[in-house]
């Protein structure tokens, strides 16, 4: 689906059928737009990226350079995926995603694992709520995942939270 009303101001980006944009911004070769159910990406003429919320990992604005960066969830030990878009007009657009990204958190607990170390388990969802739950967990720097004393306090954690929130 494309919107591109003519006096609309709506930019010229394409969004999954049954969206609706909410809140975007624009310059000369890029824009951002989010949906309920995602933000959407268009670098320098390249093709529309479409960003579930609850893949969003983290989404910073510095007001300075009027840049966004957005970080999608990874997996340890491998570089996020980033992306970096310089906006203008972007007041609407920051709010929805602080607002999204935040709407997809559906559980989060910090463990310790060692003084000064911790793991979080998170559990993320779209904000939909279509979606079954997704759970991951996030590492202070120091703490190796791989570390069979990490992960029996991870396991336990998991086993935990699940029980907390699904019940199992």
């Amino acid at each position: 689906m494309r919107f591109s009303l003519p006096g609309s101001g709506r930019p010229d980006l394409d969004v999954a059928r049954g969206e609706r944009l909410l809140a975007w911004a624009e310059t000369d070769d890029a824009v951002a737009g989010g949906t309920r159910d995602a933000l959407y990406l268009s670098l320098h003429g390249g093709p529309v990226r479409r960003l579930p919320w609850e893949q969003v990992e983290a989404a910073d604005w510095d007001a300075e350079t009027g840049t966004l960066r957005v970080s999608e969830l990874g997996s340890w030990g491998e570089e996020r995926v980033e992306h970096r878009v310089e906006l203008q007009g972007a007041t609407r657009l920051l709010e929805l995603v602080r607002e999204r990204v935040t709407a997809s958190v559906v559980y989060q607990h910090q463990v310790r694992v060692a003084p000064r170390r911790h793991l979080r388990v998170v559990a993320r969802r779209a904000p939909s709520g279509r979606e079954e739950l997704r759970w991951f967990f996030e590492y202070d720097e120091g703490v190796d995942p791989a570390d069979p004393a990490v992960r029996e306090v991870a396991q336990e954690a998991l086993t935990a939270a699940r029980q907390q929130v699904e019940g199992r």
